[in-house]
């Protein structure tokens, strides 16, 4: 299993403690969004959570600014979760007058405080990335995706933003026990520009790349930035879609 060693150091994010005690230290600081802004992740919320009226639920929420975004743009139900009861107690103090968000400490390996099929869509930024380089890393994953797939409801979206690509996040995401569709987008960096010798144009981020049969990036793809950021958009099928792509198996293992 991948454990994401390349991208870790020695602080254990799976801990309640370390985010703590960061969150404290870095309180002057003010809010952080990890990897993406929301004005960057816009057009795929809005194209896979058009309803405004959609139950979300913000995993891993720490001080980020999105869910506040979110609802300046129209959403109106938000709950939003974290491992560190400091930044949990922030953001309620700071949100206190914004009806459309809830704020809960929980750690999400396990959210039974939830009962199943609670949300419309669910969003992670970085919480899984934290998660791999922490302690028992696969089974941390497997936790929380058990959980993600859990709590979705049936045609739901779990969105996620990593820095994985398939080859250390797929075989965490494509396991038949979850029953997800999964389309994957590529994002560059907030800023990034191509060098002045770069004749080629930039692929669109709203294109999802073409993945092969085992899930993976074709060999022939090219990263406008070598250090995107990926977007895993899975899809928990219905009962229909499920009897549909069942169907579609026992027919090609006829023919």
């Amino acid at each position: 299993m991948f454990t994401d060693e390349s991208s870790c150091n020695s602080y254990n994010y799976g801990d309640a403690a370390y985010w703590d005690a960061r969150y404290v230290q870095d309180a002057e600081m003010g809010n952080f969004d990890w990897y993406q802004r929301y004005s960057d992740l816009r057009p795929f919320v809005r194209m896979y959570i058009p309803s405004s009226s959609s139950r979300v639920l913000m995993i891993g929420c720490g001080n980020a600014l999105m869910s506040e975004d979110m609802v300046k743009d129209g959403y109106e139900d938000i709950v939003n979760i974290d491992i560190s009861s400091i930044v949990i107690d922030m953001m309620k103090r700071k949100c206190k007058y914004i009806s459309q968000l809830k704020y809960m400490q929980m750690d999400v390996r396990d959210m039974s405080f939830f009962p199943d099929e609670s949300f419309d869509s669910i969003i992670d930024k970085g919480t899984l990335d934290s998660l791999m380089c922490g302690n028992d890393a696969p089974i941390s994953a497997a936790q929380m995706l058990g959980e993600v797939s859990r709590l979705l409801k049936p045609g739901g979206i779990y969105m996620m933003i990593t820095y994985g690509d398939p080859n250390i996040r797929m075989p965490h995401l494509n396991r038949p026990a979850y029953n997800w569709q999964i389309v994957l987008y590529v994002i560059p960096r907030p800023g990034f520009e191509k060098t002045n010798g770069s004749s080629s144009l930039m692929r669109s981020p709203l294109e999802p790349v073409q993945l092969t049969v085992e899930g993976m990036i074709p060999p022939n793809f090219v990263m406008d930035d070598p250090d995107s950021h990926f977007i895993y958009v899975c899809k928990k099928m219905d009962e229909t879609e499920l009897s549909s792509l069942l169907s579609y198996s026992f027919n090609a293992n006829l023919s």
